[in-house]
């Protein structure tokens, strides 16, 4: 009986233990190489090697913030990137359903509150605030 009551107190404290914290900008660059820099280029320009026949043609990703008045709008760009903003059926952007999956990070989006959000597409939202000029 002891012998399980401390499997179940280790396994709880294992799951008390998982990775909660911010990913750093290196694991969204890696989904970012991976998902976005076709359209976006490797440095989120817009000059990816399929922006040319893209209608609209990918925006720069390094300018978000100087588009919005200095300010990083962390919300946002989460609903762009996971796809809840687009209504329109002619958006080329594609929904990024994967990053959707996975355990969650703690993440202010600009309000105070901290919000969960699966950890993949809080790792590629860390990557563009970033690499903002």
């Amino acid at each position: 009986m002891r012998m399980i009551a401390a499997m179940v107190l280790g396994g709880a404290a294992l799951a008390a233990c998982a990775v909660t914290d911010m990913p750093e900008p290196d694991e969204g660059r890696a989904l970012f190489t991976e998902n976005c820099a076709m359209c976006h280029g490797p440095a989120g320009r817009g000059d990816g090697e399929l922006a040319a026949g893209l209608d609209p043609a990918p925006p720069d990703l390094t300018t978000i913030a100087a588009r919005n008045e200095g300010a990083f709008p962390r919300a946002h760009v989460l609903s762009v990137i996971d796809g809840y903003t687009r209504m329109d059926p002619a958006e080329d952007m594609p929904e990024f359903g994967l990053l959707l999956r996975g355990p969650t990070v703690p993440v202010d989006v600009g309000d105070g509150q901290f919000t969960p959000v699966p950890r993949p597409l809080a790792a590629l939202m860390v990557y563009l605030e970033s690499i903002q000029r």
